[in-house]
């Protein structure tokens, strides 16, 4: 059987059955989608791969345990984990987290391709996303992360409540909150985000 066929329940069944493989695959299946987000919470890939290590680790444990209770949500519990993770990580150094604009930054708008197309165009593009991004900074973090959980890792708002431990019409109103702010932002700075 083809293992994206396969579900996260059965690979979860499959694993604490013994077969070590399964777990692997659900890793391979879902490392993208957590790592960019953690990664966009802390902005700052060591911290990103140690935090990753350690919810999989907390994952690996609680299943052992006996203590995760399939609810067809996997994915979920595990992006909740690693929420808390980074909100441990903040509340033990003491620190909100801190946002730069540097090249190392990660962005959801490094992931959008350019065609092929001249340089005037791509430097156009190029200035596009550096506004965009610089707007989006501006934006509360709550809003900030609703943003990014629904235009990168295309999460459902219902899913995005769950990660976030709000309720799901608080998640529409940050993510509705987050839009108009951009749109103020554009008319007050006279920001053009076309060619």
């Amino acid at each position: 059987m083809n293992a994206i066929e396969i579900s996260d329940k059965e690979l979860v069944e499959s694993y604490l059955n013994g077969n070590q493989s399964s777990f692997e695959v659900l890793i391979n299946r879902h490392q993208a989608r957590v790592y960019s987000y953690i990664l966009m919470l802390v902005k700052d890939r060591q911290l990103a791969d140690d935090i990753f290590q350690d919810a999989f680790i907390k994952v690996i444990r609680t299943l052992k345990s006996g203590s995760y209770n399939e609810e067809g949500k996997f994915i979920q519990w595990v992006m909740r984990i690693s929420h808390n993770l980074v909100i441990d990580h903040f509340r033990k150094s003491k620190r909100l987290p801190i946002t730069e604009s540097g090249s190392d930054d990660y962005s959801i708008l490094d992931k959008m391709g350019v065609s092929d197309s001249s340089i005037e165009e791509q430097m156009i593009t190029q200035q596009i996303h550096e506004d965009l991004r610089n707007m989006i900074e501006y934006l509360p973090s709550e809003q900030r992360e609703v943003l990014y959980l629904r235009l990168y890792s295309e999460m459902s708002f219902k899913d995005i409540a769950e990660t976030t431990n709000v309720s799901i019409n608080t998640a529409l109103g940050r993510m509705r909150y987050a839009l108009i702010n951009m749109r103020k932002m554009v008319k007050e700075k006279n920001v053009s985000l076309t060619y």
